[in-house]
């Protein structure tokens, strides 16, 4: 039997955090335009075990050529955010159930299926973490490079090679011209992940999505995959959403970061203040989980317990059962969002109180 939420039910309980959502998410941390702002959104799964709240009120900003990370632990919504994001989030099973999604102050939850293949891979696009199953075994690179040419840019012919000659080069892919003809298995992983890079900047989109896209690569080709991306940001003035659970990588890549759990953005900040000065206490479990490697410990820290199933969140903060700082009122109501004199968004009964 099909299940159904009302829409007024299901923005009730984040309709208060919403709002300071809604200032935390223009903290004035970010620097330039505004090109994606999230508004409340809300992406949920149905079926036998209920409703699963997913993503359930999220609000951020991203400012022009930004780099924003999301990070928490498997499974508190990062990518399903993401892939609402794109509207490609895994259908019947899931549905966007509240919220807005501006881009450039055009609703993207407003758009038809039609409109939204052509904005994505032109104005917004997105890397997945693993190529191999980002790319099609049994098309040629150059074949998956044509295809958002032709859609977007109606090149063909010469025009079309040589662009993508082009964008082959400027992901630092060697001999692109024989390249081009090759499958992805006779790529390594750090060029697959060079190919998807290229696909995904093909029509230079103002956003891009990274979800953990050095996932699958060794350390040394993790940091020049970086690096690349870093250069073609600069490149470009482009905006990145990069999706994370490597603490590493957020200090080297990302301007802000938003942490993640259970479905909401429990703490927004600036990358430095996070890591200098957690203030939601899974930020500081997460932060302090990261082995410093000037220290010479016994056992590694880790976070006592799991994060609840999205089946299962009930009214107070999921974060409580695991909570070195836990109150009566955690387990009861969560805590509106509450803007600091650092301009860091944190969403914890200590600072309401």
């Amino acid at each position: 039997m099909e299940q159904t939420v009302d829409k007024e039910e299901t923005t009730g309980g984040a309709t208060e955090e919403s709002k300071a959502g809604t200032a935390a998410a223009t903290n004035g941390q970010g620097n330039g335009k505004v090109v994606l702002s999230v508004r409340n959104l809300q992406s949920y799964f149905f079926g036998q075990r209920g409703v699963g709240k997913a993503v359930d009120g999220v609000s951020f900003d991203l400012h022009e050529g930004e780099t924003l990370g999301i990070v928490g632990e498997s499974g508190c919504g990062k990518s399903v955010t993401m892939l609402s994001i794109m509207q490609l989030n895994p259908k019947p099973a899931s549905r966007i159930v509240g919220g807005q999604i501006l881009l450039n102050g055009e609703d993207l939850l407003q758009k038809s299926s039609s409109e939204m293949r052509r904005v994505r891979g032109k104005s917004i696009s997105m890397v997945l973490q693993d190529p191999m199953t980002a790319l099609n075994p049994v098309l040629t690179v150059g074949n998956q490079l044509y295809e958002p040419l032709r859609l977007h840019q109606r090149l063909a012919g010469k025009n079309l090679f040589e662009k993508a000659i082009e964008l082959m080069k400027s992901v630092r892919i060697p001999a692109p011209e024989t390249r081009l003809g090759s499958f992805p298995h006779q790529f390594s992983g750090g060029m697959r992940q060079r190919a998807v890079g290229a696909i995904g900047l093909s029509c230079d989109p103002q956003v891009l999505i990274a979800d953990e896209p050095t996932t699958s690569l060794d350390v040394t080709v993790q940091a020049a995959y970086l690096a690349l991306l870093k250069d073609l940001q600069k490149d470009r003035n482009l905006s990145i959403l990069f999706i994370t659970h490597d603490f590493g990588i957020v200090a080297r890549m990302c301007d802000r970061v938003a942490v993640m759990y259970a479905g909401r953005i429990v703490e927004l900040a600036d990358t430095r203040d996070l890591f200098s000065n957690p203030a939601h206490p899974y930020t500081e479990a997460l932060v302090n989980s990261v082995p410093d490697v000037d220290e010479r410990v016994d056992r590694l820290t880790s976070i006592d317990g799991q994060p609840p199933s999205i089946y299962a969140i009930g009214e107070g903060c999921p974060f409580a059962a695991r909570c070195a700082y836990v109150m009566d009122k955690c387990r009861e109501t969560y805590p509106d969002q509450t803007v600091l004199e650092d301009g860091r968004a944190v969403s914890c009964w200590r600072y309401n109180e």
